[in-house]
C-alpha cells in the first residue's frame, strides 16, 4: 500500500494539481484584496457611499436601526445577507475573468510556440518506385 501511495504521489498529474492549487490560494488572496480594497470602493463612490456588504433583511429576532452585518450575527437575529451574496457574486466574476485571460493568454503563448516549430514545406515530390520501375522497363525495351 506504501508503494502504490509513493506511486500516486510521483505521477506528474498529483505534483501539477498540487502545483495549482496552492498557486490558487495565493491567487484568491490577491482577488480578495482586490475586490476588497479597489473594486468595493469604487462601487461604493459609483453607487454613492452604499456598501453592498453590510445591506442585510431582519427576518426574526431583535437588530438595532443601522446595525453593522456582524452586529446584526452577533445578536443572534436570522438575516437575510443578500449584500453579502452580491458581494460574493462580484468576487466570482471577477476570478472567472482572470482565470479567462489566464487561460487565454496561455493558449496564445502556446499557438505561437506551435507555429515556431512548424516544420518547412515538403518538397515537391517525384516519381514513385513503381514509375522509374516502369520507366527503366520501357527504356529497356526501346533499346531492344
Amino acid at each position: 500500500m506504501l508503494d502504490e501511495f509513493k506511486t500516486f504521489i510521483a505521477r506528474g498529474n498529483v505534483m501539477d494539481m498540487a502545483v495549482g492549487i496552492i498557486i490558487g490560494a495565493a491567487f484568491t488572496a490577491i482577488v480578495a484584496s482586490l475586490v476588497g480594497d479597489l473594486i468595493n470602493p469604487l462601487i461604493g463612490l459609483l453607487s454613492g457611499g452604499v456598501d453592498f456588504t453590510d445591506n442585510y433583511a431582519v427576518l426574526a429576532g431583535e437588530v438595532p436601526e443601522g446595525a453593522s452585518l456582524e452586529a446584526a450575527r452577533e445578536a443572534g437575529a436570522a438575516i437575510f445577507a443578500y449584500g453579502a451574496f452580491v458581494m460574493a457574486v462580484i468576487n466570482f466574476l471577477i476570478i472567472a475573468f482572470a482565470v479567462f485571460m489566464l487561460v487565454r493568454l496561455v493558449n496564445k503563448i502556446k499557438d505561437a510556440a506551435a507555429k515556431e516549430v512548424e516544420p518547412a514545406p515538403e518538397a515537391p515530390k517525384g516519381p514513385t518506385a513503381e514509375e522509374l520501375l516502369a520507366e527503366i522497363r520501357d527504356a529497356l525495351k526501346a533499346k531492344t
